[in-house]
């Protein structure tokens, strides 16, 4: 029997939704069949936490007396964009203090800020009739800004590849250190909790969808960057990086603890964010594609140290990457994950009892993404 985001929502509200994370569904379903789960079942909740470098945070500062444009901008040291307006800039995940070895940058800053901890801002500006000051410093707090929201171009990435290493030396990647001659492999996905894997084709995700957003509420905005579909599916799901989603949501709603400024040896700072996304169950094809576990999803093993291109060596399940080591032409690799599990887990778990609550009601996205879409590549003119 279909149901609707009304119907569900009216549940919500009254403490009645039955809702379970996507790790918990797959033993529900085996036990009660695909009908009868589907009956009784309103929410599956999804969960991922790891880098997500295409992240950062937009800022108003407010103005001083006398007022000031910014046009060069410092955070803890960390240059932000001052090409915005008089008080505003955008803090980018990745950004570095000019010093690269203190391993601090913009995903830092964004962390602190949230956690509550007191920044050093200095701004200058051209100064002009309208704004007279060419320069300010001073310390700021989360609760002095006027506006402060993540904005997210590129999260959640419906898969990703396996990253190892055949050559001769250690490599620095934004997938870890990898060892020379396939000493380890690394990958980075939440598996059977990860969003997009549980909705593989966003038939219920898309612009306006509530999500959880590093503990706090946010929204799906639009499609996010590298957003692709033509890549081959086993099982339902694409074995390689596909879909990707622009998430937005208020920092002051947000937790440190699903919020962490990241310095990944050899490659630099990212964001590790933790986000959640509820499956409404209208149907039964819908929770069908929500019980798919490690052992049915695969992902693609690739050569990191090859400068262009990267082809399939092998694929593996999920099931056999979390297990500690995976086997390439009767050599074992040992396997590890840059993301967390176990905090993919909680952000589920959280998202899963604010449901329950009634304090989290479900969006009808008011625009579903392409069903189809290429990836293009930046072309390099020769003179």
């Amino acid at each position: 029997m279909a149901k609707t985001y009304e119907e569900i929502n009216e549940k919500i509200r009254s403490k009645r939704a039955v809702v379970y994370t996507a790790e918990e569904i797959i033993d529900i379903v085996k036990k009660k069949g695909i009908e009868k789960a589907a009956e009784e079942v309103d929410v599956v909740t999804t969960g991922t936490f790891g880098a997500m470098c295409s992240s950062g945070a937009f800022l108003n500062f407010g103005h001083a007396t006398p007022p000031i444009r910014m046009t060069d901008i410092r955070l803890n040291d960390v240059p932000v964009d001052g090409g915005l307006a008089a008080v505003d800039t955008f803090v980018g995940a990745t950004s570095l203090t000019e010093d690269p070895a203190k391993g601090y940058g913009g995903a830092h800053v964004i962390e602190d800020l949230v956690a509550g901890k007191s920044i050093h801002l200095h701004a200058w500006g051209p100064g002009t009739d309208c704004y007279v000051r060419k320069d300010i410093d001073t310390h700021i707090t989360l609760d002095d800004i006027n506006e402060a929201y993540l904005y997210n171009p590129r999260n959640c990435y419906q898969n990703y590849g396996i990253a190892t290493n055949t050559s001769g030396r250690t490599i620095y990647t934004y997938m870890g250190k990898l060892l020379p001659r396939m000493k380890n492999a690394t990958y980075s996905s939440a598996g059977q909790l990860s969003p997009l894997l549980n909705d593989p084709h966003l038939e219920t995700i898309g612009m306006g969808t509530h999500i959880f957003l590093a503990g706090g509420e946010g929204y799906v905005t639009w499609q996010g960057t590298q957003y692709k579909t033509n890549v081959e599916e086993v099982n339902g799901v694409p074995i390689g990086g596909c879909r990707t989603l622009a998430l937005i949501g208020d920092m002051k709603q947000m937790n440190a603890k699903y919020l962490r400024g990241l310095d990944i040896t050899g490659y630099g700072i990212s964001l590790a964010i933790g986000v959640g996304i509820p499956i409404p169950i209208l149907n039964k094809d819908i929770l069908q594609r929500c019980c798919i576990s490690d052992d049915q999803i695969f992902a693609q093993l690739t050569d990191y140290s090859l400068p262009t291109g990267r082809k399939e060596m092998a694929r593996y399940s999920y099931a056999e990457l979390r297990s500690g080591s995976i086997e390439y032409e009767g050599k074992k690799i040992r396997t590890s994950s840059l993301s967390s599990y176990s905090g993919a887990r909680a952000v589920a778990g959280e998202l899963k009892s604010w449901i329950e609550d009634g304090d989290f009601e479900l969006n009808k996205p008011v625009l579903q993404f392409p069903k189809t879409a290429k990836l293009k590549t930046l072309t390099e003119d020769w003179l």
